[in-house]
């Protein structure tokens, strides 16, 4: 990767074309123009690299797209409309029907429902596997496997897959190798250095960081990027609004120090839920306890701010009497921002007319935000109390 620093700071911004201006110019314009007919066809030919349309490339978009290629160590990326475009766009740009795709057990639901009930329909078959072992990902390859979906960690109990071996495996075998990588952000971990093909954001999150932009992000090869913009990306109208790439680009100037603030105090409070006799379980990636611990060192150097616990409730009743009692973690879906939020998987039981979630009910996911440790130990703390 360039140098961290350069690229959230400098990189793709040219303040002599704009004024000096310190900040770039947000260009909200739809349109784009030219003076020559063979201008204007050179451009068409190439529109990932050209002005034209806002539905395909934007100069402030495009200042964002470097940013994100740098972080990852990848040659080029594209912003998208969410994190679920980017995920859409990415998966089928590499299957067409007939085709197979392994995938991680118990991914993001709209990951899920993107395999299962809409591919599904054009004839694309998928297996959901256990990614924590390579044996069960090779033992899940059929001649018409084409892509091997992870998330590393994965969604709310944080599995890791060995990433390096996962690169080796779909090489072996032809397959493109694919991972949602919003858990780490680039900060602390980056898939493209250790084999992966594609990787994926919802940049709504840590990339933005401020709770206010809907964004996704891929990134990979220029070959790759530019079949997914001459197809996906361009026929689906995927894009992102200049306005919202500019608030992107104020949200990366902060990314590494709010990603090592979140990391920080997450570590302390992991120290206290563990000491509690109310918790029977803490998952959290580089806690020595954390089962892949040891896997989870060799391939992140940082964890963020994503905590799950196991609640010590005999009842439903206490779970709800303790995520209530919390005044500090806002009760909201995502994570990533400023705030320190909460999602308990008992939100996912008892709803009329939809199965349970595979995840107990004593289960509370909890995103550290930016707040200080001691202000969200007292909160807990006293929360605790009441199961």
């Amino acid at each position: 990767m360039k140098n961290l620093t350069d690229t959230l700071t400098h990189l793709g911004e040219d303040h002599k074309k704009y004024f000096n201006a310190v900040c770039p110019p947000i260009i909200q314009s739809s349109n784009f123009i030219f003076d020559t007919v063979q201008e204007l066809k050179d451009a068409i030919s190439d529109e990932l690299n050209h002005h034209i349309y806002t539905r395909g490339n934007n100069p402030t978009v495009n200042i964002l797209r470097q940013k994100i290629a740098a972080l990852e160590s990848a040659e080029d990326a594209l912003v998208t409309s969410s994190g679920a475009a980017a995920i859409a766009a990415s998966v089928m740009s590499q299957v067409k029907a007939g085709d197979h795709v392994i995938c991680v057990n118990k991914p993001y639901s709209w990951t899920y429902k993107l395999l299962s009930n809409l591919l599904t329909r054009f004839g694309v078959e998928v297996s959901y596997v256990d990614a924590t072992s390579v044996d069960e990902m090779r033992g899940a390859i059929k001649t018409n496997t084409t892509l091997l979906y992870l998330e590393s960690p994965n969604s709310l109990t944080f599995e890791i897959s060995d990433l390096r071996a996962c690169a080796a495996l779909a090489k072996e075998h032809g397959l493109v190798s694919m991972i949602d990588n919003s858990h780490c952000s680039p900060i602390f971990q980056r898939p493209i250095e250790m084999g992966i093909d594609i990787v994926i954001h919802s940049a709504t999150k840590y990339l933005n960081g401020h709770g206010d932009v809907v964004v996704g992000a891929i990134a990979s090869s220029k070959e790759i990027i530019s079949q997914i913009f001459n197809n996906e990306y361009m026929t689906l109208g995927l894009n992102i609004s200049p306005h919202d790439a500019n608030l992107v680009i104020r949200g990366l100037r902060t990314l590494e120090l709010r990603m090592h603030r979140s990391d920080e105090t997450a570590h302390k409070v992991v120290t206290f839920l563990k000491a509690h006799d109310k918790i029977n379980k803490v998952i959290f990636p580089l806690d020595p306890d954390f089962p892949q611990y040891e896997l989870a060192k060799t391939q992140m150097t940082g964890c963020g701010g994503l905590i799950t616990v196991a609640l010590n409730a005999d009842d439903k009743a206490s779970v709800m009497r303790f995520v209530e009692a919390i005044e500090k973690f806002l009760m909201a879906v995502s994570w990533g921002g400023y705030e320190s939020l909460m999602i308990p998987s008992i939100t996912f039981h008892d709803m009329p007319g939809v199965p349970d979630s595979p995840i107990p009910w004593t289960y509370v996911r909890f995103y550290i935000g930016l707040e200080d440790a001691d202000y969200l130990i007292s909160d807990l703390e006293q929360a605790l109390d009441k199961i």
